[in-house]
C-alpha cells in the first residue's frame, strides 16, 4: 500500500475521532433498503435490481464477510449497498456514509473492499465466449460485417489529481486528470475485455500495443476473426479501421458497415456510465483504488445484461459520447491486405 494512502486513511480516522461523536446506536438501527424500498425505487438508488444485488452478494459473500474488530457491526449486504450507492451517485464519501450510517473513513474502506471483491469476478464475467458463432451473427445482423467478434475503443474516467512528479501523465487532452480505459465490446453491449490501468495522457494505440489482447490476436488465438476500431488505431490483419479516403462504392459500403458495427462501443459507454455515474464524475479516491472501481462497474454492467436488467435511459447522445474518445488518426495503415481483400471479395459483391 502506498505510504501516502496509508497516512491519508490514518488522518481521516483521527479526524473522525476528534470531531465526530460516537454513533454506536446508529449502527444498530440502519435502514434495510432491501425491505423498505420497492423494486423501482431500489433500482433507481442502487442501479441494479434486488435480484441482481443478491446474486452479486452471493458471489462475494465469503470474501467480504470476515469479521473485523472495527467494522463487524456493518453487515456485508449493507457494505455492498453502500458501494453501489457510491457508484450510482459519485457523491462524496461523507454523503454516501451518511446514507448508510457510517463515517467517511469507514465508507472509504468499505468501497475499497467491495470494489476489490467485485473486480476479482472479472475472469468469470469479462471474457470472450468460447463459441463465437453467436457473437459473429449478432454483429452481422447490425450491418453485415463478417467474422466480427468485437469493437474496441477507449473512454476516460475522471479522477482527482494524483499529485507527485508524474501527475501530468494523468492529464488528458481535455486537461482533466483521468484513467484512459480500453474496452472491447459485443453487439449486445457486453464488455469482453478491459484494460483500466493507463493514465489519461496515454494514446489508445499505446494501450492496445501493450495489452494481452493484442498478443492473443497476434498469436492467432481467434483464427481469422476480427475486431474493429476507429482511426485512432493502426489497421492490421486482425483490427480493421475505416478508410481515410474511400472512393469506390465498395469502399464506401465497407466504411458504412464498419462504422455502424463499431458504434456499439460508444453505445456501451453511454449505457455503462449512465448506470454508474461515478464513471462520468471525478472519482475522489486515491488513484491506486480507482482501477478496482472501474473494473467492478464493468463486471456489474455485464451481470445486469446477463440478468436482462433494462438499460438506464441514455442521458447523452452517442455523438456526444464520441467526443470522449481520442479520434486522432494513425498514419501507418499497417497490414492493409485483409481489409483490401474483404472489400474486393465481400463488400463489392453486396452491391
Amino acid at each position: 500500500m502506498d505510504v501516502f494512502e496509508t497516512l491519508e486513511d490514518e488522518f481521516d480516522e483521527y479526524f473522525d475521532r476528534i470531531t465526530t461523536p460516537r454513533r454506536n446506536p446508529v449502527f444498530q438501527n440502519r435502514t434495510n433498503y432491501m425491505e423498505t424500498l420497492d423494486e423501482t425505487d431500489f433500482r433507481t438508488r442502487f442501479r441494479l435490481t434486488k435480484e441482481a444485488v443478491m446474486f452479486v452478494y452471493s458471489m462475494i459473500e465469503e470474501t467480504i464477510s470476515a469479521p473485523t474488530e472495527r467494522n463487524h457491526v456493518i453487515m456485508p449486504i449493507t457494505r455492498l449497498l453502500l458501494t453501489l450507492r457510491y457508484y450510482a451517485t459519485g457523491s462524496f464519501l461523507t454523503v454516501v456514509g451518511d446514507f448508510s450510517g457510517v463515517s467517511k473513513a469507514s465508507a472509504s474502506r468499505i468501497v475499497t473492499l467491495i470494489s476489490q471483491a467485485i473486480a476479482q469476478l472479472r475472469p468469470e464475467f469479462i471474457k470472450f465466449p468460447t463459441d463465437t458463432q453467436e457473437i459473429q451473427q449478432e454483429f452481422y445482423n447490425i450491418a453485415k460485417f463478417p467474422r466480427l467478434i468485437g469493437a474496441i475503443d477507449s473512454t476516460h474516467v475522471p479522477i482527482k489529481s494524483p499529485g507527485g512528479d508524474n501527475a501530468e501523465e494523468w492529464r488528458d487532452r481535455k486537461s482533466q486528470f483521468s484513467f484512459n480505459v480500453q474496452t472491447v465490446v459485443s453487439a449486445k453491449l457486453k464488455i469482453l475485455d478491459i484494460v483500466a490501468r493507463w493514465p489519461g495522457a496515454a494514446h489508445d494505440q499505446t494501450i492496445f500495443n501493450n495489452s494481452f489482447l493484442k498478443q492473443r490476436l497476434i498469436n492467432g488465438e481467434f483464427g481469422n476473426l476480427l475486431i474493429v476500431g476507429d482511426k485512432g488505431y493502426e489497421n492490421t490483419s486482425y483490427l480493421l479501421t475505416p478508410l481515410q479516403n474511400p472512393t469506390t462504392p465498395a469502399e464506401h459500403l465497407y466504411n458504412e458497415s464498419q462504422i455502424r458495427s463499431r458504434n456499439v462501443v460508444e453505445r456501451t459507454y453511454g449505457v455503462w456510465k449512465n448506470r454508474f455515474p461515478i464513471l462520468s464524475k471525478k472519482v475522489l479516491l486515491h488513484v491506486s483504488r480507482v482501477q478496482a472501481v472501474i473494473v467492478a462497474c464493468a463486471v456489474l454492467h455485464n451481470i445486469a445484461i446477463d440478468m436482462r436488467d433494462e438499460h438506464f435511459e441514455l442521458l447523452q447522445q452517442v455523438d456526444e459520447l464520441a467526443d470522449d474518445i481520442d479520434q486522432s488518426a494513425i498514419d501507418n495503415v499497417g497490414n492493409a491486405s485483409v481489409r483490401s481483400n474483404l472489400i474486393s471479395d465481400y463488400f463489392a459483391l453486396l452491391l
